[in-house]
């Protein structure tokens, strides 16, 4: 099979949440593989940073991903003066831990709102103008959290859940158009978002033990299936969860 199959180049990948963590490995990796990459996030200077430190051909789109009427306008701009949006990752999520019985209402909010709103505003503004075109690909960044639960997670596990359903959703409203829609879903992965974990020894010990690899995750070994699912080696994949976990799925 050919390597060509793998290949972004000319390709244009819109890539929330991207100024750090996941979101930056992905804009990396992705940009290795030919493609040409759009930053997204809130924080203009953060993003600024980050299009510096990616080098080459690469975008800047702020907006709020929980903000509908934002991030149509925003999309539909960028595909006027810019072009076409050939792949979206929804990657923009947050954590918030806590014990469910005390959980703060408006915490579980902003879960809902980042974690799962923000995959239906983006990709709801992005598919219209795919499905014109008729062909896109649209790659949601889901969890272990979406098949698995783990105490003081209850509302993130949830949205992650959720995740899950939209991206099946998507596929099954979609396809029909073109459009490949499918998810990925990391393990554990040492990030910003983990960093609470990461310096805890304790929880870092369970994971090794937990985890038939036996350690954390690196954000570059998300990359592969980023590519896989972006490309035309992906053309017959729809509404599918890959799981990056190092095998945490898979074992009691």
């Amino acid at each position: 099979m050919s390597l060509s199959l793998f290949d972004l180049t000319g390709q244009r990948v819109l890539i929330t949440g991207s100024s750090q963590g996941i979101g930056f490995a992905l804009a990396m990796g992705m940009a290795a593989a030919g493609a040409e990459i759009i930053l997204n996030g809130r924080d203009a200077s953060k993003l600024a940073q980050a299009a510096k430190d990616l080098g080459g051909t690469v975008q800047v789109l702020a907006f709020d991903v929980t903000d509908h009427d934002a991030v149509r306008a925003a999309v539909d701009a960028f595909e006027t003066e810019s072009g076409p949006i050939d792949i979206l990752i929804n990657n923009a999520g947050m954590q918030h831990r806590g014990e469910l019985e005390e959980f703060p209402a408006d915490a579980f909010e902003r879960l809902l709102q980042t974690n799962v709103a923000s995959v239906f505003h983006v990709g709801q503004a992005v598919a219209r103008h795919m499905i014109k075109r008729g062909k896109g690909k649209i790659i949601n960044i889901a969890s272990v959290q979406t098949a698995l639960a783990r105490p003081g997670i209850a509302p993130y596990t949830a949205t992650k859940g959720a995740v899950g359903n939209l991206t099946k959703g998507m596929a099954t409203d979609w396809a029909k158009h073109g459009l490949q829609c499918n998810a990925i879903a990391p393990g554990y992965f040492d990030t910003p978002l983990n960093a609470a974990l990461v310096a805890d020894p304790e929880f870092s010990e369970w994971l090794a033990k937990r985890t038939p690899s036996g350690r954390w995750g690196k954000v570059e070994e998300l990359v592969g299936a980023a590519v896989f699912l972006s490309s035309a080696a992906s053309s017959f994949v729809n509404g599918h969860t890959l799981y990056v976990d190092g095998g945490i799925t898979a074992s009691l």
